[in-house]
């Protein structure tokens, strides 16, 4: 099963990093305030993400993106956005 790391910037600026193996039904748990970090930081907005082949490998690109700078995170923000245009939120 598929997997993918994703980033949101909340309300406060801060970004928040987790995974989960369905994209969409987590970031509108996160857009409608039922995840308890982010509930708080409303409203957030999508602005990263990648896939990853399992549940392993994505908790392992969490742990290493978690551990960045804020300035690093921005820089892997940037390259999607470079790469591919900014995100459109879900909905």
């Amino acid at each position: 099963m598929k997997y993918f790391v994703y980033i949101l910037e909340c309300r406060d600026k801060s970004l928040y990093t987790g995974i989960t193996w369905n994209l969409s039904k987590r970031v509108k748990e996160h857009f409608n305030g039922t995840s308890k970090y982010t509930r708080r930081k409303l409203p957030v907005k999508l602005v990263y993400f990648e896939k990853s082949i399992d549940k392993i490998s994505a908790a392992k690109r969490e742990r290493e993106i978690k551990g960045w700078s804020r300035t690093k995170k921005l820089e892997l923000i940037e390259s999607l956005r470079r790469s591919s245009g900014s995100l459109r939120r879900t909905k």
